[in-house]
């Protein structure tokens, strides 16, 4: 191949470059359904796929709901005894915790729940 030709094939490949970056920059930015900015620097709970409970201070996440948690203790549950009562929580500490969003299934402040708005009421009114 030529030196021209190369350079042709590079202007081409940039003025595509550049048009797929405007296109990108076009789109709306996606939100978080949840805001938990609220409760940064606060104690949560969370809830995983698989039964695991932590408690923990909320450090940062993102748009994924990826967490991290700072204090994180994991409360572990026994079998249910022989009398039928519940068991005695026991917990086990883990300190600074990274947590995958996909795992979630419960995030709840450990200071009590409170009502948020719907966000998915502005969809139902559109359809």
């Amino acid at each position: 191949m030529s030196g021209f030709q190369q350079s042709n094939d590079r202007q081409r490949g940039g003025h595509r470059n550049q048009r797929n970056q405007h296109q990108q920059n076009d789109r709306p930015k996606k939100e978080a359904i949840l805001d938990l900015a609220r409760y940064q620097d606060r104690e949560i709970r969370v809830k995983f796929s698989g039964g695991r409970e932590v408690t923990g201070i909320l450090k940062g996440y993102d748009q994924l709901m990826n967490l991290v948690l700072d204090d994180v203790v994991e409360h572990l549950r026994g079998d249910i005894n022989e009398d039928g009562t519940a068991p005695e929580d026991q917990t086990r500490p883990l300190g600074l915790v990274v947590v995958r969003g996909p795992l979630l299934l419960l995030i709840s402040p450990v200071d009590g729940s409170e009502e948020i708005a719907n966000p998915f009421i502005a969809q139902e009114e559109e359809i």
